[in-house]
């Protein structure tokens, strides 16, 4: 051994023998967040809070796990993870091979750590996830279990190189209109049931019922006895991953994907971190959202990428009243270096924003073939204010609607997917009165966007008794759009240095029943409900 090695071991010995009894200098679990991510911020954020883990690890193979995809593994794994919360905390090691499971319940104090080439499989049978009480798409329901889960707990991370599979094709609807005509053929080979007019598959007979009885997105309604909720069971997909009023949580470097409905989805989580993860769900897949942050506080999603079948960096806080009632806003949250390839949105803000929305920094990130890139959504109902969101730095390509979208008057579909109908009714001026059930967007800057490839290049949709009030839009640069800016119901918002390029020859720049809005530096102090036409100047 040379001079250099023995000098660098005595350090390393030196340095342990100042740790904690128990505690090791390079296996402690603990992350560090380089604090000039912080720096700079335009509001005031305490630093999130990291996970740490004492230096003591099971796998789950101690206590029978088989990694042969046949047996079933939940029993083995969460007594891996009971045990260690028992002893205090620490790693469960999850080796490499294909692990096939049921549900997995995290416990304080655990770190669940996927080894190279692990592969999570959670079984596709309806009946190994108990129905439960829970919150989904911002209400109050039942939902089946969430294959990853935790509640109340605190100082918990998925982390490693493995990947958690949610085998949702086994409980999605499936649409014909996203499916090529082979794909289709060979859907319907599988089994399960089609809607009334062919245009929907469902896994079961079940499934369809449970579809027919909501109303209200995706809530049952008139479903009363045990009895009917198990036959709706197929239809109450779970998200891939639940962590609810959670506190120190990191998911780091891990892949989730084919989740059945959502996939991340903290809600009421504190000093959260999620960095380096990718997540996966199929681009046909009804409501596959990669990641809702739903009322959490605290928060960082750094250096990920994000591949969705609808939203894919999604920000919550309940829905309508129930949301209202929780009142716990989502706030003091990052988002930076992150890439989105596909999604209805690249970042979105709603629609279920009915806590509010608050501090958000989001920058150097990459939407490729997102629907829309910037996406802000609600609608009358919701209430709730969306404010001091700060966004930077932006590149998309192939955007097929909007790069940058405020829509109040969102039906619940996706872009692109409203009938004419529909959006001839998105135009109605009626004004009712401000009440608690009105949306508010207001005080958000967005800067350095550039744009190759789109849809229309902005929409503006405000409502008539709370426009979208306050927005700065600068240093844009859109080309090779369908169309130019449409603003509509706005007040106070200014666009500087903003260029944009369409592939025919039309206005680059409508404006409607707004007030004060500032073009490259001109004041136009009130716009009528006529449209006021004219072209950005470079």
């Amino acid at each position: 051994m040379n001079t250099f090695a023995k000098k660098l071991m005595f350090v390393a010995a030196a340095l342990v023998a100042l740790l904690p009894a128990g505690t090791s200098l390079f296996a402690q679990g603990k992350v560090t967040i380089d604090d000039s991510i912080y720096k700079n911020l335009p509001f005031s954020m305490p630093k999130v809070k990291q996970t740490s883990f004492p230096d003591y690890s099971v796998s789950i193979k101690q206590f029978g796990a088989i990694n042969d995809g046949i047996f079933m593994n939940t029993e083995a794994i969460n007594n891996a993870i009971k045990h260690v919360n028992e002893k205090g905390g620490g790693r469960v090691i999850i080796p490499e091979g294909l692990w096939l499971t049921g549900p997995i319940v995290l416990l304080s104090n655990v770190n669940l750590h996927t080894e190279a080439n692990s592969l999570v499989l959670f079984t596709d049978d309806f009946y190994a996830y108990p129905i439960i009480e829970t919150s989904f798409e911002g209400l109050n329901t039942r939902r089946c279990q969430a294959p990853l889960s935790a509640n109340g707990q605190s100082n918990i991370a998925i982390t490693g190189d493995g990947i958690f599979d949610g085998a949702g094709d086994s409980w999605r609807p499936v649409k014909k209109g996203k499916m090529t005509a082979n794909q289709w053929k060979k859907l319907l080979a599988k089994g399960g049931v089609t809607d009334a007019k062919g245009q929907i598959w469902y896994p079961t007979a079940g499934a369809m019922k449970g579809a027919d009885a909501c109303k209200d997105f995706n809530v049952p309604e008139g479903i009363e006895t045990e009895a009917e909720w198990n036959e709706i069971r197929p239809w109450l997909r779970p998200v891939l991953l639940s962590f609810i009023n959670c506190d120190r949580v990191l998911l780091e470097d891990a892949t989730f994907r084919n989740s059945p409905s959502w996939c991340l989805h903290p809600l009421s989580c504190s000093n959260v971190t999620i960095d380096n993860i990718k997540v996966f769900n199929p681009w046909y897949s009804q409501n596959g959202d990669a990641l809702d942050l739903e009322s959490c506080k605290n928060v960082l999603v750094i250096n990920s990428l994000f591949d969705a079948g609808d939203d894919a960096i999604c920000i919550k806080s309940g829905k309508d009243e129930d949301g209202r009632k929780r009142g716990e806003p989502c706030e003091n949250i990052v988002v930076m270096n992150n890439s989105v390839l596909h999604g209805h949105g690249g970042f979105v803000v709603g629609s279920e924003m009915s806590g509010g929305v608050k501090n958000v920094y989001v920058a150097d990130c990459t939407f490729m073939g997102t629907d829309v890139g910037l996406r802000f959504k609600s609608t009358r109902g919701r209430g709730g204010v969306v404010e001091n969101i700060y966004i930077n730095n932006i590149n998309m390509i192939n955007i097929p609607n909007e790069p940058l979208l405020f829509d109040l008057f969102y039906g619940g579909k996706g872009p692109g997917e409203e009938t004419e109908e529909e959006r001839q009714a998105n135009t109605k001026t009626d004004t009712p009165p401000v009440t608690e059930e009105t949306p508010a967007f207001r005080d958000i800057h967005i800067s350095n966007v550039t744009v190759k490839g789109s849809g229309r290049a902005i929409f503006f949709n405000g409502l008539p008794e709370m426009p979208v009030k306050n927005i700065t839009v600068k240093d844009v640069v859109i080309t090779n759009a369908t169309e130019g800016v449409v603003l509509s119901q706005t007040d106070n918002v200014t666009l500087d240095n903003i260029y944009i390029h369409t592939l025919t020859p039309q206005p680059t720049l409508q404006i409607r029943s707004s007030k004060d809005v500032t073009v490259n530096g001109k004041l136009f102090k009130t716009i009528d409900s006529n449209w006021m036409k004219m072209d950005f100047k470079k």
